[in-house]
């Protein structure tokens, strides 16, 4: 009994053995199988883009080409991209360069020419009497007071003041409206004391300035 258990170990044995070589040999295939369809496909992909890339480049090429052969034919219409580069540099500059906004004037305050605390304005005191001409056909030479110039003299002959008793008459809100109305010269009413100078003048009296006027030292032809 012995003897036969033996038989059937050894047996046993041997049918394992076959087991365990038919379970490499069926591994190795089915491994080796499945490698070699992953290596086909990969191998046909490879392939694929290849020919998608050379189909690219061919149709890449026969586009240069024909871009080439347009440029060719409209330069030499005149048309080529030289003749275009002028109305592109303009239209670039338009749509590049923003329109600069309208600059404000900035405008500060009046300053207080006759230090009344008032800020001089174009409805400050009271407007002088005035002429819609000189008395007697003949202004008074305005010149002879000191900060009245040429351009000045005729900008107070427009407002109506052509005469040293005029000037001499003005009230501090007078002198404050002559102030603010002389557009370009604001102020100088105070600043060059006209109001003292014409009350010398309209007595028929003289001033240092006047003098200099009338001996020419000043302004051209003014001698009287």
């Amino acid at each position: 009994m012995f003897k036969n258990w033996g038989f059937l170990l050894g047996e046993m044995w041997v049918l394992l053995l076959l087991a365990a070589l038919v379970g490499l040999i069926a591994g190795w295939l089915i491994w080796g199988g499945r490698r070699k369809v992953g290596v086909d496909a990969r191998g046909a992909e490879i392939r694929q883009l290849r020919a998608d890339l050379d189909s690219c480049k061919s149709d890449c090429k026969d586009k240069d080409d024909l871009i080439g052969r347009l440029e060719a034919r409209l330069e030499g219409r005149g048309g080529g991209p030289a003749a275009h580069e002028p109305a592109q540099a303009a239209k670039a500059a338009a749509v590049s360069t923003p329109t600069a906004p309208a600059k404000v004037a900035e405008t500060g305050p009046a300053p207080d020419f006759d230090k009344d605390g008032v800020d001089e304005g174009a409805n400050e005191g009271v407007k002088p009497m005035t002429l819609e001409a000189p008395r007697g056909g003949q202004g008074d030479n305005l010149k002879k007071i000191k900060g009245v110039g040429p351009k000045l003299e005729k900008l107070c002959n427009r407002l109506g003041f052509w005469h040293f008793d005029q000037i001499a008459a003005w009230t501090g809100d007078e002198v404050a409206w002559v102030n603010a109305n002389l557009e370009g010269f604001k102020g100088r009413v105070t600043r060059d004391h006209w109001v003292e100078q014409a009350k010398v003048l309209a007595a028929g009296g003289k001033t240092e300035f006047s003098e200099r006027v009338e001996a020419g030292d000043v302004y051209d032809k003014d001698k009287s």
